[in-house]
This record gives structure tokens, C-alpha cells and sequence, in this order.
């Protein structure tokens, strides 16, 4: 027996039904679950505890990234499969089944794992600076193998204001392509289409029926496929997406306590870490807050509890004892009502945002920014200043793409909690096997090999 599992972000029950007739029927056909989200509901967390079968206590990704204390430095959307604590799912089955190969295609943390086959975006940047657009690939081989038959990969469609159908069409397109050279025992395929528009313009937005009905269609091709070649398809989502009215601006209100630390770069502002007493990594609905004060934890927890939009606060060792996912996470833990979402912001005056606040750069950001999906609604003539970038970085010089709004009111979809209405759970199709929480996903892969668990 092959599997193959689609994990098509943002999916829940409430999306099902005539805008998705493929999927729709798939679920009456193969069973339809929803299961209480990972915590936090991103990612980083729920990918990593599906193919461990643990919760961050172990396999220690807290979130999407978290503060380094050793480094005093943000470290957010990093590769490395060693990241993630704990034995994977294709190892588990590898040792039981004769010959197994695993395609891990597009699933985070993925490189320099002990999957078969990986396939991960990962731009190049070499040395003067340039960011040049381009996958990283296991073996190394493949990415010029693939890429001569594919394509490069449409890294504009995969994130920011272009995201689209065309990045998931493209996986899609690999999924194939590496079943027809390699034939995997188990393809781990990521569809990411719906987390865009749903973000953006949250669940309720008109064009939402037409967006579903893109992916729908696309994903049933690819589960018909599958099915020809005789591959069972489990279908699965992390996490639903909540609509959002009020973004909640942490590192701004530490700052009016005096406990953030702010450097001057060049005129413009920019966060200290290290030097800050108290400051949050926002992640989505959820925020870890890190206190280099320890004097100041009472103090914040307090501050945090009165401010509007934030709903409960936790702690780390409550939640995950005295392991790797407390060393990494933060002092406090702060989770947002349903209609709010947390901002990475802690400047005051967008005349001295640092340079990269205007841009998409996934990783200098000391948090999450959904508003990289949009272009500045206050810019004139934003496709020519883009088309003069691009002119600019053909001749090979250097500059910035400040496109990006700093205007967090635009975000009107988010997720990252754990308590839902049962219409906004993720969801898991395919499969009998019960499940109650993400780490239940990794046993139900197991399931679907066996009648009985891999130990």
C-alpha cells in the first residue's frame, strides 16, 4: 500500500459544500473529522507535531520562530528538519516496511531531513547582496531535474502580494512528477492556496467561493491521480482561519513602559533584543513575550491581562513542562480574543519604521506580517514602482521593494488558537482512524499503513 497526504492549508468544514464539490464528496465518500488545532495554531507547530506525534514539550517548535537567548536574536521561518526534536514519521515506517521512501514536498522543516525526497523554497543570496529565487532540493539533483520540466518554481505566487494558485498548481505539478520518477511509499504534498485570501480578506470576502473553487479543483485532479495509481489520499488542513476586526500592537505597548529597547540605524528604528526588558514575538493570534527582567514578570503579566483584545494568558512550563519547548518559548504566553491578531510593531512614528517593515523579508521580521500579502493601498502607480525595481535588479543594482503597507487594519483573516467553534477546526478527510488533536494526524498516517500502530 502508498499513501499520499494533502495538506491544504486553512481548510475547514465550514468551507465545504458547493463552492468545493470535489473535496465535498471526497469527505462523504472517505469520512470527514475536525480536531481541536495544535497550540499554537501554525505552521512550524502543527506540521511538527503531525509527523512526530508530540506536542512542542518535545519536539520544541513553539511557533513559526521564537527569540534565541543564546544569540539575542528573532529567528523566524527557519529549514532545518534538526529544528524539530524527535523521531519523524517516514523513519518510524522506514523500519517496518521493506524498500519505504518518503517525498516530503513543501512541508516545513525540510531541509537536511532523512526523507527520500524533499523539495522546500529556499532563495540564493549571494554575496552582493542579491536574493535570487529558487528551491532547495534532497538529493541535490533534483532541483535542476525538476526545474527543467517544471519550471522554476513561481516563488512570487508562493508569498506576498502575488500569492496565488499558481504556487499550489506548481507543487501540485511536483507532486506528479516525483511519483512518476520515484514512486514514494508515503508523499507528504503542501497546498497553501487558501491560507492567502482568507488571511487577507478574511472567510467572509465575495471572492472567497471562486478562490475555493480553485483549489477544489485542483486538489481533487491531484486525489484522482493519486487514486488511478492505485495510492490512497488522506486530505488535511492545520488550522481555520478566524475573521479578525482589531490588530493588538504588543512591543508598542511595552515600549510606553520604557522597557523596550530601541537602536537608531541609519535614521530609522529597529528592535534590541537583548537590550529590551520586555518584548513579544507575535506569531498570528498568538505572542510569546520574553522578560530579560525578571523583576518586570508580574508587571507584564498584569499589563497584558487589562489590555483589550488579549484573552488568556499561559505559561510555557504550565503548558510543556521543563524541556527544549519551554526553553524555547517565551516567559509569558499571550493568546488573542477570536477577532484579534497580535503585530510584530514597536515603532510609533511609520516616518522611522525600519527598512525592511515596507518589504517582504519573512526572516529579519521580529514576528509574523500578514501585510506582506498586500501592496500600500496610499501608493501611486505601485505596478511602475515595482516594474522599476525589477528593471533595477535586471541590471544587477540594488534597492529596496517598499510595497508593503504598515497598516495592520487590513488583515482580516488569522488563526493561531486552539479554542474554535468546531466550523473553524481543522480538518482531517480519509480516514477512520479517530483523531482529537494534531499529534492524532501522526498515527493516523501510521494507521493507514497497519491495523496496528508503529511503536
Amino acid at each position: 500500500m502508498r499513501l499520499a497526504v494533502i495538506n491544504l492549508v486553512g481548510l475547514s468544514s465550514s468551507l465545504l459544500g458547493e463552492h468545493m464539490p470535489g473535496l465535498t464528496r471526497f469527505a462523504k465518500q472517505n469520512g470527514l473529522q475536525s480536531y481541536t488545532p495544535a497550540f499554537p495554531a501554525v505552521t512550524c507547530t502543527a506540521q511538527s507535531s503531525m509527523t512526530t506525534g508530540t506536542s512542542p514539550a518535545l519536539h520544541g517548535a513553539v511557533a513559526n520562530g521564537w527569540y534565541d537567548r543564546e544569540s539575542a536574536e528573532v529567528r523566524f521561518w527557519k529549514q532545518s528538519n534538526h529544528l524539530v526534536r524527535g523521531e519523524k514519521i517516514w523513519d518510524k515506517l522506514r523500519r517496518e516496511i521493506p524498500g519505504f521512501t518518503c517525498a516530503k514536498l513543501f512541508w516545513w522543516y525540510n531541509m537536511h531531513s532523512s526523507a527520500d525526497f524533499a523539495i522546500t523554497p529556499r532563495p540564493l543570496y549571494p554575496a552582493d547582496g542579491r536574493k535570487v529565487f529558487d528551491i532547495h532540493t534532497q538529493p541535490m539533483d533534483l532541483r535542476d531535474r525538476i526545474k527543467a520540466e517544471l519550471g522554476p518554481f513561481p516563488f512570487q505566487a508562493f508569498w506576498g502580494p502575488a500569492a496565488g494558485i499558481a504556487s499550489s498548481e506548481w507543487i501540485a505539478a511536483a507532486a506528479k512528477w516525483v511519483e512518476e520518477k520515484h514512486s514514494p511509499t508515503l508523499s507528504l504534498v503542501y497546498l497553501p492556496h487558501l491560507d492567502y485570501p482568507l488571511q487577507k480578506d478574511g472567510p467572509a470576502a465575495p471572492h472567497i467561493p471562486a478562490e475555493l473553487a480553485k483549489i477544489d479543483k485542483l486538489a481533487s485532479e491531484l486525489i484522482d491521480y493519486y487514486h488511478a495509481r492505485d495510492i490512497r489520499v488522506l486530505v488535511l488542513s492545520e488550522y481555520g482561519i478566524s475573521p479578525v476586526t482589531r490588530a493588538i500592537h504588543l512591543n508598542r505597548l511595552f515600549r510606553q513602559q520604557g522597557w523596550i529597547q530601541i537602536k537608531q540605524e541609519l535614521g530609522l528604528e529597529t528592535l534590541d533584543c537583548g537590550a529590551s526588558r520586555v518584548f513579544a514575538v507575535a506569531d498570528h493570534q498568538v505572542a510569546h513575550i520574553y522578560i530579560n527582567d525578571p523583576s518586570l514578570c508580574g508587571q507584564a503579566r498584569a499589563l497584558l491581562q487589562a489590555t483589550p483584545g488579549i484573552e488568556e494568558i499561559r505559561t510555557a512550563r504550565d503548558l510543556w513542562g521543563s524541556g527544549i519547548g519551554t526553553q524555547r518559548a517565551g516567559d509569558l504566553i499571550a493568546i488573542a480574543a477570536p477577532d484579534s491578531w497580535f503585530t510584530y510593531y514597536f515603532w510609533e512614528n511609520d516616518q522611522v519604521a525600519p527598512d525592511y517593515a515596507r518589504t517582504i523579508d519573512i526572516h529579519r521580521k521580529p514576528g509574523y506580517d500578514p501585510c506582506e500579502l498586500f501592496v500600500d493601498p496610499a501608493l501611486a502607480f505601485p505596478k511602475l514602482r515595482i516594474a522599476k525595481f525589477l528593471l533595477r535588479k535586471k541590471l544587477g543594482l540594488r534597492g529596496l521593494l517598499d510595497v508593503i503597507p504598515l497598516d495592520a487594519s487590513l488583515v482580516k483573516g488569522s488563526h493561531g488558537r486552539d479554542q474554535v467553534p468546531m466550523a473553524e477546526r481543522p480538518v482531517l478527510l480519509g480516514s477512520s482512524f479517530p483523531v482529537s488533536r494534531a499529534e492524532d494526524i501522526h498515527h493516523a498516517i501510521l494507521a493507514a499503513f497497519c491495523e496496528k500502530s508503529v511503536s
